[in-house]
């Protein structure tokens, strides 16, 4: 592979690759993918995982409504608790080589005690929570990603499929992932987040309105009050430390 020089802020030069931009199916490091698509800003959406470029193809209507409405979800989850943090098509750098791009997260932020952390820009480790929109089971998303997912750590991996109306709530185990029910109805409670509440008829639906009221339910419960107490404590407990 070629390297050519362009010249810097400072009058100096600095060297670039000269690759082409990413392509579904190229095998590249983490080190590597990550350079090459920061020469490329046109590129959007992109993950390496298992060594593996994967990019998606063009999303349809119910796909983007669908994660507009998991984002909502979790980003006032988030506001209500704080500590927590919430983002949507971050790439984060995961297990070694990986570098998956999840299409939502909530995590613990790391000076509240959370598994995650941050390496420059990006996210480092395993977010407690992922949500993806698939078009489909046999999506890579219930394959590949998955089984990165559960070796990385993730603590919940939901996954809300499409075509098959359905939605799979992962909990990891000592065994790994197994799949949580409903706690009543078709409503989903987090054992991460207390208070994290999912209406999943609603979501699949694309009823908003419901999806915030039932997690309004969840936020008010007294679970949910003390989690964001146990926070809090330990945001204290880490300023006094430092």
């Amino acid at each position: 592979m070629r390297r050519k020089e362009r010249t810097n802020g400072n009058g100096g030069t600095a060297t670039l690759d000269d690759a082409p931009p990413l392509q579904a199916g190229d095998r590249l490091t983490r080190e590597r993918f990550l350079r090459i698509w920061k020469q490329h800003p046109e590129i959007k959406f992109a993950e390496l995982i298992g060594g593996v470029v994967y990019m998606p193809s063009p999303l349809t209507r119910q796909y983007g409504v669908t994660d507009n409405g998991v984002s909502g979800w979790l980003w006032y989850y988030q506001v209500h608790t704080q500590g927590t943090e919430g983002g949507s098509n971050a790439t984060t750098l995961m297990d070694d080589d990986e570098a998956p791009q999840p299409g939502d997260y909530l995590r613990i932020l790391p000076e509240h005690g959370g598994q995650s952390g941050n390496q420059g820009k990006y996210v480092f480790g395993s977010p407690e929570l992922i949500a993806e929109v698939s078009v489909s089971s046999a999506s890579y998303d219930l394959n590949q990603k998955l089984e990165l997912y559960e070796r990385a750590g993730v603590q919940e991996y939901i996954a809300i499929l499409l075509h098959e109306k359905e939605i799979r709530w992962h909990r990891l185990t000592n065994a790994g992932f197994n799949l949580l029910a409903p706690s009543a109805g078709t409503i989903w409670k987090s054992r991460v987040f207390p208070g994290l509440w999912l209406d999943g008829e609603a979501m699949l639906a694309a009823d908003a309105a419901t999806v915030l009221a039932v997690l309004q339910q969840g936020l008010q419960t007294p679970e949910h009050a003390a989690f964001v107490k146990k926070l809090a404590r330990k945001r204290t407990r880490s300023e006094h430390e430092a």
